[in-house]
Parts: structure tokens; sequence; C-alpha cells
């Protein structure tokens, strides 16, 4: 009996020894934000040194703005006095072609959002017969590179005269953002309850106003991030609006940016100037409704 009492702490120490110790909650947490940090950090830097030195030629002088200074000694704003009174030859249409940037990126995103709303309605709601075919082969286009598409693009609207104009870009976009879009919307509306559109019917509601009263006011998050999607697809879009548009004021801003390079003696700071100032709508689109780009795209990119 005593043999067996005096071996009973032997015995727990060697089971102590041979468990692992486990980790104190705190440092496990620490570790992973340290993890964390050593890879966030870097990125971090990576996306916001170029968005410096943005701002830094922006706001130098122009025989300052290769000086290697980390800032300025007489930092300006006399750059965007100059772009926005158009007082340089590749700057005379500035306003104009803003504005078409802006005509055309709000029109490729409401057209979107009314092609994909409905086309989703139809799939998912409605059960058209044919549609997830339709929609599977829309989808397929995505595997022909974009660039692949520029040349039959401009012969499509050379062929129906759209070549010059507004909307040969926006058609184009649009063709562009639908397939996604769609998708993404079905999606979302696939984890809608089945039982309230059942109970609007028998309330007596039609398709329309199941449509309007039941089904938009629950895919509204998905709705805004999938038009500022299309939105800023077209805001950035470069390649289809060189090859479309033409003639100086018919430019969008990208397009025209594009002509600084052109230049033996670019100006640097004017070029990096209007860049900053195209870059600050869409920055501020997304803080503003950023919520609902993100819950909005992650209710459609994974079915329950």
């Amino acid at each position: 009996m005593s043999a067996g009492i005096a071996g009973a702490p032997a015995a727990t120490a060697q089971a102590l020894r041979a468990s692992p110790r486990r980790r104190p909650e705190w440092l496990r947490a620490a570790g992973t934000e340290a993890k964390l940090l050593l890879v966030g950090i870097p990125v971090l830097l990576w996306t916001l040194v170029p968005i410096y030195h943005l701002v830094l030629f922006a706001i130098s002088p122009k025989e300052a703005a290769f000086s290697g200074a980390l800032f300025p000694t007489n930092p300006t704003l006399r750059n965007f006095e100059i772009v926005f009174g158009q007082r340089h030859y590749f700057l005379s249409h500035f306003w104009a072609q803003l504005w078409n940037s802006v005509l055309i990126a709000f029109a490729t995103g409401a057209l979107t959002l009314l092609i994909a709303t409905a086309a989703a309605f139809s799939i998912s709601r409605l059960k058209v017969k044919g549609g997830r075919t339709v929609m599977n082969l829309a989808l397929f286009t995505y595997f022909i590179p974009a660039a692949f598409l520029a040349v039959p693009m401009y012969k499509t609207m050379g062929a129906y005269g759209l070549l010059n104009t507004k909307w040969a870009l926006i058609l184009a976009m649009v063709t562009i953002a639908s397939p996604y879009a769609i998708w993404v919307l079905k999606q979302a509306s696939d984890k809608l309850p089945l039982e309230l559109d059942e109970a609007a019917i028998m309330d007596g509601a039609s398709p329309l106003q199941l449509f309007r009263l039941v089904y938009l006011p629950l895919m509204a998050p998905s709705l805004v991030a999938i038009g500022i999607y299309a939105l800023l697809l077209a805001w950035n879009e470069y390649l289809f609006a060189f090859l479309l548009l033409s003639g100086d004021s018919d430019l969008t801003l990208p397009v025209a940016l594009g002509n600084f390079l052109a230049a033996d003696d670019s100006p640097w700071e004017l070029l990096m100037t209007t860049g900053l100032i195209y870059a600050l709508p869409p920055a501020a689109i997304y803080y503003a409704f950023r919520r609902y780009m993100v819950g909005g795209l992650t209710a459609g990119a994974v079915k329950s």
C-alpha cells in the first residue's frame, strides 16, 4: 500500500512532463497579431508609397519635382490652379474630359444595374426557362481576355455607326460588366427565402409588384455593390476608351492623360496632379459605400 502511495507523485510528475505545455491565451493572440503585422505593414507601405509620390509631385514646383526630397521645400498649389484653369495645352479640354468620364461611368453603372437586376430576378425568382444556361454562357465570355475583344468590339460599333460616341464606350463597358453582375445578384437572390415571394403572391402581388416591393428592398446592399463595381470599372477603363473615342473633347480623362507621355519634356507635376484629382472621386465613393461593397459582394460570392 505504501509503495503505491509513494509511486503516485512520481507518476504524476512523469505525466506532467510528457504532456505539452499550453501557451497562455494572450500569448497566442499576441503571436497572431505579430504575424498579421509582419504581413500587413509591408503591404501597407507598398500601397502608400506610390500615393505619397503622387501627392509629392502634385504639390511640388516643376524644378523641384525630381529633387529626391521626401517633402518639397516650397510646397505649392499652383499645379492645381493650372489644371483647373486649363492653362496647359495638354489640359485644354480637362473639364469636358472629366465630364465624359463621369457621364460614361454613371451611365454604365445604371445600365448594368438595370440589366443585371432584371436578369437575376427572372432567373432566380421567376425561374425563367433556360435562364441559368444563358447566365453560364455569359460567364463563359470571361475566359476570353478583354484585349481580344477590343477589335471585334471596334468593328461592331463601326457597323452600327456608334464609333466616336459616348454610347460606344457605354455599351462596351455594360457588355463586359453585365455577366459578372448577373452572377453575383443571382447568387445573392438565391439566398432570399422563397416564403416571402409566396406570401406576396398570396396577397395578390403581381410579378412587377413582387420585384418592386419585395425583391429590390431586400437586395439593396448587393445592388449598391454591383452599381459601384460597374461604375468604377468604366471610370478606370483605358483600352476600349482609347479605341472607341477620338477627338480631344470626346476623350475620357484616362486616355487624355496618356497624351502627357507623348511629349519629350512631359510636365510630370501636372500629370500627377491630374491623376490625383481623378483618383479622388472613386476613393470617396468607395469610402462612403464600403460596407455595402463588402457585404453586397460577399453575399453573392458564397451560396449557403
